[in-house]
């Protein structure tokens, strides 16, 4: 069974920058979902996946991954998917051992910047960076599938 464990926090700072990689920009879209679980499309680069994750609430989620041909990518966001699409670029930002994404969304989410940290099991220790703020794992809005319905730049 494929399980994903990641933490989500919000960025204090810019100061991550220093230590990011050249980053990769990414589009995601969503298909409809059966109510337990979320199908996304994403283009990341040249490449393309179709993910399926559940949508329980918390750090500890099931997610299967496959890639497909990015021209079947561009049809299912074309034809299928709900819009606005989710586009962001994606920094990997090493710190003390593990590798953090930061998100830094455009579109319809621009100004919203989030870091997600993976984890092999709920309860394993990690140290925060001080540009690092305050952790949304539980928070539905930050889920990528929600900010499709309710994009960041209609929150108040």
């Amino acid at each position: 069974m494929a399980v994903e464990i990641e933490r989500k926090f919000l960025v204090a700072d810019d100061s991550w920058r220093a230590n990011a990689d050249g980053g990769t920009r990414m589009r995601q879209g969503y298909l409809q979902g059966s109510g337990q679980a979320s199908v996304r499309v994403r283009q990341q680069g040249e490449r393309a996946y179709l993910n399926i994750k559940s949508l329980t609430l918390g750090v500890r989620r099931l997610e299967y991954e496959y890639e497909i041909p990015l021209q079947d990518a561009q049809e299912l966001f074309d034809r299928l998917c709900a819009k606005p699409l989710v586009e962001k670029v994606r920094y990997r930002v090493p710190y003390a051992g593990h590798e953090w994404e930061v998100d830094v969304f455009e579109g319809d989410n621009a100004g919203l910047i989030v870091a997600e940290l993976e984890l092999g099991g709920e309860d394993e220790s990690f140290e925060s960076p001080s540009w690092v703020g305050k952790e949304v794992s539980h928070d539905t809005r930050y889920y990528n599938v929600n900010l499709v319905k309710h994009p960041y730049k209609d929150w108040t």
